[in-house]
């Protein structure tokens, strides 16, 4: 008997440096992290390290030696479906509903979203770091089972509505 996928993903981006402790807390008991770029700092993708696998791109802020290594994009498949893993959602080049693509996770905007579009998700957490504007902070969720991906958002600091 084939094994059923339920899995528990921690979608984050735009952290800038800063790993909440709210992130910590609500992503204990991930299967794994997908942290979508801004990342700031290998300390960040450590921590996150601490709690599940990290897969990670590299966002417009991201220089130095820490994000030389990383990818522009990531592809991740769980079962039969296919993440793809972006910055911008900007720079996409590629028709993702031709690709193969259940599923496109961003960042960039710092603007939290959850849209379906042509059978694909495309999630964008928003901002896990440093307050910016009147933006919520936030990051995500994505539950994946074998034939359905559905997103959540988390909003970080229940004081940041006012």
């Amino acid at each position: 008997m084939k094994n059923k996928i339920n899995y528990k993903i921690g979608i984050i981006s735009d952290t800038h440096g800063l790993i909440r402790p709210e992130v910590l807390q609500e992503f204990k008991g991930v299967d794994m992290i997908m942290h979508a770029g801004d990342i700031g700092s290998n300390d960040v993708l450590e921590s996150l390290e601490s709690i599940a696998k990290v897969y990670s791109v590299r966002g417009n802020t991201d220089n130095g030696m820490f994000a030389s290594y990383l990818p522009k994009t990531e592809v991740v498949k769980i079962g039969d479906l296919y993440l793809y893993l972006i910055h911008d959602i900007d720079e996409l080049d590629l028709n993702p509903a031709a690709a193969g693509f259940n599923a496109v996770i961003f960042g960039h905007s710092h603007t939290p979203k959850i849209k379906e579009q042509n059978g694909i998700l495309f999630f964008n957490p928003g901002s896990a770091g440093p307050k910016r504007f009147k933006l919520p902070t936030s990051a995500g969720i994505l539950h994946v089972t074998e034939k359905s991906i559905n997103g959540e958002l988390i909003n970080l600091n229940k004081e940041d509505d006012t």
